[in-house]
């Protein structure tokens, strides 16, 4: 049996938003079957669940992990970048010319 842990207690806000949504019946019932083996409810296991998830696909998002071969030619085109091509001038010309700031 796995220990559940619910990674929003951690979260030291009052709980005051709604999610709502419909799921089918299996889904529904293997959610429920789950948070019983936790020993939770089953809006805590997939409001945790969703969390972590949540944490997770943000984590991936936000970094890259680079293999070792990888990481040297990164750093080589640091230190060594490439003259720019053309079609990089052209970008960066239709970039200048067509975004805005505020």
């Amino acid at each position: 049996m796995f220990a559940h842990l619910d990674l929003t207690r951690t979260v030291d806000e009052p709980r005051s938003e709604r999610m709502n949504f419909r799921l089918k019946p299996h889904v529904k019932e293997t959610i429920v079957r789950a948070a019983e083996m936790a020993g939770v409810d089953a809006s805590t296991f997939a409001m945790s669940a969703a969390y972590d998830s949540a944490l997770r696909t943000i984590a991936a998002h936000e970094r890259t992990i680079l293999q070792p071969v990888d990481q040297q030619a990164f750093f080589d085109a640091l230190d060594n970048p490439p003259q720019p091509t053309e079609a990089l001038r052209r970008a960066f010309t239709r970039h200048r010319d067509t975004v805005t700031r505020k």
